[in-house]
């Protein structure tokens, strides 16, 4: 049974639970209940077939980052570092972090110099063969379906940049320079209405959708969200300064061409500059940024601390491997005439 914010008795809770664990976690952080969260996490992985696409696992995990973040209301902000909290959101990552290094092939590492490091990661990938949700959208995706892919996006991109940003505290030099550089652009270079959430907001108020930060978590899978963890637990962790630096190199390398073609499958249905800005907006943006992403950023991390580069590139394959399998559950119930979003019998 899950539970809803009435029940809960509190406000701005913006989805229910899908299981025993997401639930206790979301009674615990809400503080309308405690319980022992790091047996229930522990139990919940090792009874799970498959951490990556557990719905449970997953919104729970979500939950515990969504504290950190401040993006929920109803979570109370004494219990971010609540030691039960913490233990439970370890506990999950472990696990998490095994199932992710056990799908992903780190390429061969480089060597220790920006050019190499950069090279190794164009070679990674513009090698990727991973399923094309961007040629999909441009040429065949319905407007149900667009509108489904703006909720699946919605879960990182209304925050967009915020998991990279814990990175910056942790870099010195020609790395803290780069990322701090990306970042700016990320959020608007000083303009709030360049912010690059708040224009992909506008692109879900100019398609008729609920710009409020969670009010589709209900609807997309566990793999969406398991995307957006990863990122989460790269950022939040500094033992994985190196992943969460691949991670972005990785994102921002395959962003410029695939944001092109989602903007013009907007327009092939219609739909104007309200909506396809952000696209557009990434397309130039993002072509820079592969490049201080990818030499400045990356290269001059593996350079200083050359201990980081086998993270480096295993954060850049896992951004490949989990968004490859996020378009692929999208492209694959598209393909079958089905919704992406969670099924009635899902939920």
């Amino acid at each position: 049974m899950t539970i809803t914010a009435d029940a809960l008795d509190t406000a701005h809770l913006p989805f229910a639970a899908r299981g025993p664990l997401s639930e206790a976690v979301i009674r615990h952080l809400s503080g309308a209940g405690s319980t022992d969260l790091t047996a229930l996490a522990r139990d919940a992985v090792d009874a799970s077939a498959d951490v990556l696409h557990d719905d449970d696992i997953q919104l729970a995990l979500f939950s515990l980052y969504a504290s950190a973040y401040g993006s929920v209301g109803a979570f109370d902000p004494r219990l971010e570092w609540d030691v039960h909290a913490i233990a439970a959101r370890s506990a999950i990552e472990e696990e998490f972090e095994r199932a992710i290094r056990g799908v992903v092939d780190v390429p061969p590492l480089p060597e220790q110099t920006p050019d190499a490091i950069a090279r190794a990661l164009f070679h990674l990938t513009s090698a990727d063969d991973g399923p094309s949700l961007s040629r999909f959208v441009a040429r065949k995706a319905t407007t149900a379906q667009l509108r489904e892919f703006l909720m699946q996006r919605s879960v990182y991109t209304l925050r967009e940049a915020d998991p990279h940003s814990w990175a910056i505290p942790r870099l010195h030099g020609r790395a803290k320079a780069s990322l701090v550089e990306i970042q700016s652009d990320e959020y608007g270079g000083g303009r709030p209405d360049r912010v690059h959430a708040a224009i992909f907001a506008a692109s879900m108020r100019g398609a008729g959708l609920d710009d409020t930060y969670g009010a589709y978590v209900d609807d997309v899978p566990a793999i969406t969200l398991a995307s957006h963890n990863m990122m989460s637990m790269f950022g939040l962790n500094r033992r994985l300064i190196g992943a969460i630096v691949g991670h972005l190199a990785a994102f921002e390398m395959t962003s410029s061409i695939p944001n092109r073609l989602y903007g013009d499958g907007f327009r092939r249905l219609g739909y104007g500059p309200d909506v396809t800005d952000y696209f557009d907006e990434h397309v130039e943006a993002d072509a820079v940024h592969e490049q201080i992403a990818a030499r400045d950023l990356a290269g001059s991390l593996g350079e200083d601390r050359p201990d980081l580069l086998p993270d480096i590139m295993f954060g850049a394959a896992a951004c490949l491997a989990l968004d490859g399998m996020v378009a692929a559950h999208m492209l694959e119930r598209w393909s079958a005439d089905e919704s992406s979003l969670r099924q009635q019998d899902e939920a």
